[in-house]
This record gives C-alpha cells, sequence and structure tokens, in this order.
C-alpha cells in the first residue's frame, strides 16, 4: 500500500465492508476519524467506545470472514490488541 501515513481510514473501513462488516451509525465514525491525527488510536477507541455514539460493528457472516478481516488489519499494521478489540466489539 505505500507508507503508513498514506494509508486512509476510508480505505481501511471500506476493506471491513467488502469483508462483510456493517458499521452503523459510519457518518459519525468517518467524521471523527477525519479530524483524529492518529487514526488508528482513534478507531480502536471507538471499536471499544463507540457503541454510546451509536457507532457499532456487525459480522453478518457468522465468522467466515475472518480472513479477509484479519488480512485488513494487517495490511494497516494495527496491533494485536486492536484486532482483539475489534472482535470482542462485534455483534453476531
Amino acid at each position: 500500500m505505500g507508507s503508513l501515513s498514506n494509508e486512509s481510514f476510508e480505505t481501511f473501513l471500506d476493506s471491513l465492508k467488502k469483508a462483510g462488516i456493517t458499521i452503523s451509525n459510519e457518518a459519525e465514525l468517518r467524521e471523527r476519524l477525519a479530524e483524529a491525527q492518529r487514526w488508528r488510536f482513534a478507531f480502536q477507541t471507538l471499536a471499544a467506545n463507540g457503541k454510546l455514539l451509536g457507532i457499532n460493528f456487525e459480522d453478518h457472516s457468522e465468522g467466515r470472514n475472518g480472513a479477509e478481516i484479519d488480512r485488513a488489519f494487517t495490511e494497516f499494521q494495527f496491533s494485536d490488541r486492536t484486532k482483539a478489540v475489534f472482535s470482542a466489539s462485534l455483534k453476531h
């Protein structure tokens, strides 16, 4: 993909959506990530605590898309902790 600073949260979110993740209140999530200096940290925080803002992530694939989701997190160089926080936030 390019350097870490050139990778956008938009491309990351699109990767998650292609992997079958539905994002509730996506406009709010995108707005907050756009304002954040460190969008990866902001994403982790919103994955953990976004429910109060109506930001939820749902996996309708019953886990069949785990490899695609993992690939997105790896490609955008997220930590294992962020992957774990996101996985815990998924509604099935």
